[in-house]
């Protein structure tokens, strides 16, 4: 190593004259260039990983009529891959433990454009729901294995610039499916939403590849705790039961939301197109951004209080959503998003106070519970809407909110028990 710095000093040197205090080295300039690569490649497997997972959101309302379903039945097309991911979100890590990140980390994210891409090859929505949950499966090869990669290859540091790095790319890629999908179906059909972000999901596996080094600090796990003991584990923790039970809420009402908001702007008074719909998602961004400063009101005040913040904040934007007027649920969305923004880093947070062993285990078991809350969001409102229509969903999410803010009060009692741990990184939304 110091034969190479030498080597390097004499032929810097040799061009430029003699080295002068503080002038970088050729090392130095290969160095930080390889860093950003592989930052910018953590950004790219954040923004594959949810591209196309609610790609179908803006396209709701368009569905029901193409298809003559009922909103249930064309909810099933987010149902299927939110399942999906919590259906897998568990398992990957086994199996990433037993090849490497990257392999698995790029290889999910081809199979992952691939599905995206054999979307648009269905014809009736049983089949197109069907691709849907093969995406679901293959999403969190993506997402949870590059959590690990960062939290082990920057081990000696610059792990949070890292991390922030990949959740912008999720919050980008969240934000890109949803609006192209739009877009797209504005000037072509929905066949052609799929082919579009299939291909950008190409694109971004080929830069993983291309920019994404192979670990290095990477060992394989042998021995410990067997799967189902560390489960078992778990789900006698009261805490961390809590914790799952509140992950659950918090993506419910997300997408309940975001889901069903937009046959309620499709419809009287607002009449909205798909291309207007895919524009209320810029909401999120909002939420993306005013989310990291409230990381201090959860150091200040604690996770529960945060918690009865976010979700008095949503239950605050769902009524705004109720006013006739499009600034208004515009307004209502932002508040709503960014409150369920708050709550997601209030919950994952405590898993580091509530989780004693097996953190890793307790985070997919989160993740497992978070997904399903999202599955049934997407469907319970559906059958729901004939009863109440958009106001019954407000009713619905609300009350889901108010039980959320139960469980954390109560389950998240003896708060500072234990000694403050750093949560796992998720980006799940």
């Amino acid at each position: 190593m110091i034969t190479k710095q030498i080597f390097s000093i004499g032929i810097l040197s040799s061009k430029n004259g003699p080295m002068r205090d503080g002038e970088p080295t050729l090392t130095s300039s290969l160095n930080r260039a390889a860093e950003r690569r592989r930052s910018w490649a953590v950004a790219f497997a954040g923004f594959a990983a949810f591209l196309g997972l609610y790609l179908t959101q803006p396209l709701l309302p368009m569905m029901e009529t193409l298809f003559h379903a009922s909103k249930a039945a064309v909810g099933l097309t987010l149902t299927a891959s939110t399942l999906g991911v919590a259906i897998a979100a568990p398992l990957v890590g086994s199996i990433a433990d037993r090849l490497g990140r990257k392999r698995v980390i790029v290889w999910s994210a081809s199979l992952l454009a691939l599905a995206t891409l054999l979307n648009a090859t269905a014809s009736t929505l049983p089949t197109l729901v069907v691709w849907r949950f093969l995406q679901g499966l293959l999403t969190p090869g993506v997402f949870a294995v590059t959590v690990a990669y960062v939290q082990e290859e920057w081990a000696e540091g610059g792990a949070g610039r890292a991390m922030a790095l990949y959740v912008t790319g999720t919050v980008i890629g969240g934000f890109t499916g949803r609006m192209v999908s739009a877009l797209v179906i504005s000037r072509w059909n929905w066949h052609g939403s799929f082919l579009v972000i299939g291909l950008l999901g190409a694109i971004s596996a080929v830069m993983l590849q291309a920019w994404m080094p192979r670990e290095t600090r990477f060992q394989p796990r042998s021995g410990g705790t067997s799967l189902g003991a560390g489960i078992l584990s778990h789900l006698r923790n009261s805490r961390l039961l809590a914790t799952f039970a509140v992950g659950f809420g918090v993506l419910f009402s997300l997408v309940a939301t975001f889901s069903y908001v937009t046959f309620h702007l499709a419809g009287e008074p607002f009449r909205l197109g798909p291309v207007a719909l895919g524009f209320l998602f810029c909401t999120y961004l909002f939420g993306a951004a005013i989310t990291p400063p409230c990381g201090r009101i959860i150091d200040r005040f604690g996770h529960r209080k945060a918690m009865g913040m976010a979700m008095g904040g949503g239950i605050a934007g769902m009524l705004l959503t109720l006013v006739p007027q499009l600034w208004a649920v515009v307004a209502g969305l932002a508040l709503c998003c960014s409150s369920v923004f708050v709550a997601q880093a209030a919950s994952t947070g405590f898993i580091g106070l509530a989780a004693e062993r097996d953190r890793a285990l307790a985070v997919g078991l989160y993740v497992t519970c978070y997904y399903l809350g999202g599955s049934v969001g997407a469907e319970l409102p559906g059958l729901l809407w004939r009863f109440g229509g958009w106001p019954g969903c407000v009713g619905l999410v609300i009350a889901v909110q108010v039980l959320v803010l139960v469980i954390a009060s109560s389950g998240w009692s003896s708060e500072s028990l234990g000694a403050q741990r750093e949560p796992e990184a998720l980006a799940t939304l």
